[in-house]
């Protein structure tokens, strides 16, 4: 690989990340006036704003890398959909709130671990985001086990559909945790981790809240969700682009001076 070559796909990787993060925090901020507490209204959204956090970050330094000199509001309000590197888990429809939980649960575990390792990274911007990020992550995952152990340790019904929430996230869980080849790159380079890596720990975490939970880790899918990090999305994800980047490509040369 050349050194250009290798460059591409940290920018790559970086984005991905990036991407996640932005497009996490567009679903969560759906959650405001219509979560079941108005404390958890803020508390979504206050998580949401935690991600747009890194998401700026992020987003900004993969327009470096790749060589554009775009910055976060080019990267989030003017690609379109194929450009986007985010995993399929957080660009799903808002759902129940209980599906809320069990994707906060599976992506703050693979985060939490993630961050955990990217705080050593070598690229300084990588690093700095990570040291944060720790911190942050740290209370989503806590807030989403305080969830699924309240729902399926309370009611019948509400474990009956906090199991139905675990098992419809399922199918998005496993491209958290797939290689692909700008994380390979990228880990090999010292600047990332192979999301391959971070699989245990991150199922070991979510399997021990489920136990507390009373509940049982879904089986594993027919089908998994794939083509993420490549610009592969799925239906919704369009519709998610249009609300996000109405305003902006509506009036792209507006200021707020």
């Amino acid at each position: 690989m050349t050194a250009t070559e290798l460059d591409s796909q940290i920018a790559h990787y970086v984005l991905g990340l990036g991407d996640d993060a932005l497009i996490y925090a567009q679903r969560l901020g759906e959650w405001i006036s219509r979560a079941p507490q108005i404390e958890e209204d803020m508390a979504l959204g206050n998580i949401g704003l935690d991600l747009l956090g890194q998401a700026r970050a992020l987003l900004t330094h993969a327009g470096e890398l790749d060589g554009t000199g775009r910055d976060e509001d080019q990267l989030a309000y003017f690609r379109d959909e194929r450009e986007f590197r985010n995993v399929h888990l957080v660009e799903q429809a808002r759902g129940d709130f209980g599906d809320e939980m069990a994707r906060l649960l599976w992506f703050s575990a693979y985060a939490g671990e993630l961050y955990a390792r990217l705080v050593d990274s070598a690229d300084e911007v990588v690093a700095g985001v990570a040291l944060k990020a720790v911190k942050e992550v740290a209370y989503h995952r806590d807030h989403a086990r305080h969830w699924v152990v309240r729902l399926g340790d309370g009611t019948e019904v509400s474990r009956e559909r906090m199991q139905a929430a675990l098992e419809r996230v399922m199918p998005f869980v496993d491209e958290l945790f797939t290689d692909a080849a700008a994380d390979v790159a990228a880990a090999e380079s010292g600047v990332g981790v192979r999301p391959s890596e971070l699989r245990v720990a991150a199922t070991t975490f979510v399997t021990t809240v489920l136990e507390e939970a009373t509940l049982q880790m879904p089986e594993e899918p027919k089908r998994h969700a794939r083509g993420g990090r490549d610009g592969i999305h799925s239906q919704v994800m369009g519709y998610l682009l249009a609300e996000m980047q109405h305003i902006s490509r509506s009036h792209p040369d507006a200021s707020a001076w």
